[in-house]
């Protein structure tokens, strides 16, 4: 069985350390650009050198994140970075855009890449074109089960997620931030869209009052880990790039623990623990196939903690606390019901004396005018947080060889059973006094002090009746530390640059018109006006019509088994192995460069829709670069008019009717999403429709528009309108 890696999210240096020193085999963290968390503190360009080297000194793995989706303009930016980093022996990039995959593959041979979740890889058709692309590695999406991903038989290596904060959409598909407020989670600028509170309603008629409707628990498998250990996943992932160093060396602990006890530890204790550091409830995820009330915490979105007692008393300046589990000055308590809490600064006894710590009956100042009798959670431990602070630091194993023959140069050679080095000294001499013992050369040699390493075992080859002076033994032990140090450090894959030679692609150029439609009155309309190219969700009114008009079955967003939903003519969100000139690709691909769209194109797509995202100028843009760089025409479609799908969410989350369109949520702000549920997945539409301006656009793409809940009658108006 291939050795199972645990690999730990590292946001700043101190993270790093902490991940480090707890356990981790490998940890992915951010550039200053191009990552999935802008809001990060991320490393600088110096400091990812200090932690490539730190890393490798280790013999821990490092990956960087260059997940963000890529306009033209940053091409070159992104690629300097990706080179930067080669250069500098970075283990291997986490990359979404495809585009950029393709381009890197090409560019840089020997740079390991593996698709990043935001690149959603939800089938085997999907993990089969990476694998073919020569990506090392896919990380697959939270929304898939581990007997789903264990049956995808790809010879890549597989990375799943174990812990931490869960997206409700699957990665990649998330529109919500971008279309609401300009943020847009595809360029690691989410603003938490899901976390927000909303209300669902039927046909006007509210029918769940204003709660956290699409905010999920914390993703924790720790309580079935043997089943992962089982699994052919080769990399277990941890979530917290922007959690502080103490939840990154804890967590981390956490789940060295179980790789190395094969899951058999007291996960409770860990937990307890866990729960006062973050935790927003915790989930087995779909992974380990929760159902949506296991997923979903629709009470609170915010750390929760962990409950320790109950108030059994208030006055006016005190509360009076019933405790299940110690209570400590300066930690941070929660009353769950009312949603305040403070830091306790001081414990009262019964007598009303001062204490620094409680275990049963306490009183607390109530800082916060608490009225009524509620639970109480603590949110912040103070002495586990100190504790946690401090780590002890990893050493390496070595192993020590001495030769110190008569007339011979002394000799120290220090493995660590990859690297040899061998360090000569002066010629040993016969002792004229005392001679030096051997013990005393063992001494000076294990003596590693604040050095990363530790002496397993030496080996001495001494004569006997010799002399060397400690100051040389001390010299030559130090120069092989040093040298060994350097040779870890600067362990890197050889940098490749290749020139990329761009083939032609000769596509035919496409124009005209095309219509989403979800109803056949709305289908019957689009024909009428003699749109070229139709896409319905609906399998039966794809069969109706496909052999009298140019419709095209539009696949199930996130399929597990695309090839068996492929028809004569399809349009797809989803990447495939192979593309032909009956498969559109739709705009969930994130289409995001004039790369993407050549690499497309000469995996045969026919047509190819442009990500809703950019602007009618980066659209131009976009279109003038494929020009300039492939000296041809590209063939791709824009959205002009309809409602974005701002999400696709696995299962029936909010337990909504099949197939009714009716339903909508509805945000703090009045405005009102359009949400279904189609036997799969749960869809959640935006509040309006977007609507781009075509006159710089017609002569040079296909425009589309995707009608949702319009009748015949307005969507004829809209197109004349537009």
């Amino acid at each position: 069985m291939q050795k199972k890696e645990l690999l730990a999210p590292v946001g700043s240096m101190e993270c790093l350390k902490q991940a480090i020193h707890n356990g981790a085999d490998a940890v992915y963290l951010g550039c200053k650009n191009f990552g999935a968390r802008k809001y990060a503190t991320n490393f600088t360009n110096d400091e990812i050198i200090e932690a490539i080297k730190m890393c490798h000194l280790y013999g821990v793995k490092i990956y960087a994140t260059m997940n963000t989706l890529i306009k033209d303009n940053e091409v070159d930016d992104f690629i300097s970075q990706i080179e930067f980093l080669h250069i500098n022996g970075i283990d291997a990039v986490i990359v979404q855009d495809f585009g950029m995959i393709c381009l890197i593959r090409e560019k840089y041979p020997n740079l390991e890449i593996h698709a990043s979740t935001q690149a959603n890889t939800s089938a085997k058709e999907t993990a089969q074109l990476f694998y073919n692309l020569g990506v090392k590695r896919v990380v697959f999406s939270r929304e898939m089960s581990l007997e789903e991903i264990n049956n995808i038989d790809v010879p890549i290596e597989k990375e799943a997620f174990v812990h931490g904060a869960l997206c409700i959409c699957y990665s990649g598909c998330c529109l919500m931030s971008s279309m609401i407020g300009t943020r847009s989670g595809n360029r690691g600028e989410c603003a938490g869209s899901c976390r927000l509170p909303y209300s669902l309603a039927i046909n006007n008629e509210t029918i769940s009052t204003t709660k956290y409707l699409l905010s999920t628990k914390e993703l924790n498998t720790s309580g079935y880990f043997k089943e992962l250990l089982a699994s052919d996943i080769v990399s277990f992932k941890i979530e917290g790039r922007m959690k502080s160093p103490e939840y990154v060396g804890f967590i981390t602990k956490f789940y060295r623990d179980l790789i190395d006890n094969n899951g058999n530890i007291n996960t409770e204790e860990y937990n307890n623990k866990l729960k006062t550091i973050f935790n927003r409830e915790f989930t087995k995820g779909h992974i380990l196939k929760c159902t949506p009330e296991e997923l979903m915490n629709t009470k609170t979105p915010n750390h929760i903690g962990l409950e320790i007692g109950k108030v059994i008393e208030i006055k006016k300046d005190k509360i009076k606390i019933k405790l299940n589990y110690p209570l400590n000055q300066q930690d941070g308590i929660r009353f769950l019901n009312s949603g305040t809490g403070f830091i306790v600064n001081y414990i009262y006894d019964s007598k009303g004396k001062l204490i620094n710590s409680a275990t049963d009956i306490c009183y607390v100042d109530n800082k916060v005018n608490l009225t009524k009798n509620d639970i109480v959670c603590k949110t912040q431990d103070y002495l586990l947080q100190n504790e946690l602070k401090k780590y002890t630091e990893k050493k390496i194993s070595i192993l020590i060889n001495v030769k110190c023959k008569l007339n011979e140069q002394a000799e120290i050679t220090i493995s660590d059973n990859t690297n040899h080095v061998t360090i000569k000294g002066s010629y040993v001499q016969p002792a004229i006094n005392a001679p030096i013992e051997k013990e005393r050369i063992q001494q000076q040699l294990i003596k590693l002090g604040e050095t990363p390493f530790k002496c397993e075992n030496i080996v001495l080859e001494c004569d006997d009746n010799i002399f060397i002076s400690i100051k040389e033994i001390n010299e030559l032990r130090r120069k092989a530390v040093n040298e060994l140090i350097n040779l870890r450090e600067n362990k890197k894959e050889k940098f490749v640059k290749q020139e990329v030679y761009y083939k032609s692609t000769k596509q035919a150029n496409i124009f005209g018109l095309s219509a989403s439609v979800y109803t056949e009155e709305q289908l019957k309309a689009c024909i009428d006006l003699n749109f070229n190219r139709i896409y319905v969700n609906n399998e039966m009114l794809y069969e109706k019509y496909k052999n009298k008009y140019n419709v095209y079955y539009k696949i199930p967003r996130c399929s597990r088994n695309i090839t068996e939903k492929l028809k004569e003519k399809t349009i797809t969100s989803d990447y495939l192995s192979q593309f032909s000139l009956d498969i559109i690709g739709d705009y969930g691909l994130n289409v995001f460069n004039a790369y993407t769209v050549y690499y497309l194109n000469r995996l045969g797509a026919e047509l190819i829709n442009i990500s809703v995202e950019l602007s009618e100028q980066e659209i131009v843009k976009l279109i003038s670069n494929y020009e300039d760089k492939f000296k041809c025409y590209p063939s791709v479609e824009v959205l002009v008019y309809g409602r974005v799908e701002n999400m696709v969410i696995k299962d029936n989350i909010l337990n909504i009717e099949k197939n009714n369109y009716n339903y909508n949520l509805i945000d703090l702000k009045k405005r009102i999403f359009p949400v279904y549920f189609d036997g799969i997945n749960t869809h959640v539409m935006n509040y309006e429709n977007k609507v781009l301006e075509t006159q710089n656009l017609v002569t040079k793409v296909a425009l589309r528009y995707d009608f949702f809940n319009e009748s015949a009658t307005q969507i004829k108006k809209i197109v004349k309108d537009i």
